[in-house]
């Protein structure tokens, strides 16, 4: 079992200085000036006003109502902390993601588990690198532990952001770990669906090299 940090925090609003403005010198500016035709009657330092105002203008309007309850993929079934690993690598594939919440019977979150936690299990680091060990074998898992529970693999306590995070929380949240996603909670701390790292940056209109 793994541990890291958590945190769970609101922020439904767009915060401009989630997304850091580019510090403009005075050069910068007066070469810009000098590309517009005609006389611009503007100082270095209104010309900064402007593009505060502009930045944070466009940051209201790329994100506003941007949360993780919008975001969320939703009828995630999550582990049982006694789920065997076979059992988990199935939920795996059969609701094709690579991150799930394992919770308790009231549905809250204990921790998740990742296909990188499956692989370490069975002692591999990644897909690849199991499939030639089996090339190598007989062809099967051996005993490598496939009725391991769940909760012996899982990172807790879980990464998790609410319904009504937004921005900024989001990529504080993502920042804390390198998982694929993370598990989206009510104000009970119950799970109501799971963020994906790549669905958060398709609607940032980023890719996950940035």
């Amino acid at each position: 079992m793994t541990t890291n940090s958590t945190t769970a925090t609101e922020d439904a609003a767009p915060d401009a200085d989630a997304v850091p403005e580019l510090e403009l010198a005075d050069a910068d500016i007066l070469d810009a000036m000098r590309h517009i035709p005609g006389y611009l009657d503007i100082t270095t330092a209104d010309f900064r006003i402007i593009y505060h105002l502009a930045h944070a203008h466009a940051v209201a309007r790329l994100f506003h109502g941007l949360t993780a309850g919008r975001l969320m993929r939703t009828g995630i079934t999550g582990l049982p902390p006694a789920t065997p690993l076979g059992a988990a690598a199935r939920s795996f594939v059969e609701q094709g993601v690579k991150t799930l919440p394992v919770i308790d019977p009231d549905g809250r979150v204990l921790g998740v588990l990742t296909e990188t936690d499956v692989l370490r299990q069975l002692g591999a680091a990644s897909f690849l690198e199991l499939l030639l060990q089996l090339l190598d074998g007989d062809g099967t898992l051996g005993d490598r532990g496939q009725d391991t529970a769940t909760s012996a693999m899982m990172t807790t306590p879980a990464v998790t952001v609410t319904e009504h995070a937004g921005l900024r929380e989001i990529m504080t949240a993502f920042r804390r770990h390198a998982g694929r996603g993370m598990p989206v909670v009510d104000a009970q701390g119950r799970c109501s669906g799971l963020l994906l790292r790549k669905d958060f940056l398709t609607a940032c209109h980023l890719d996950e090299s940035q």
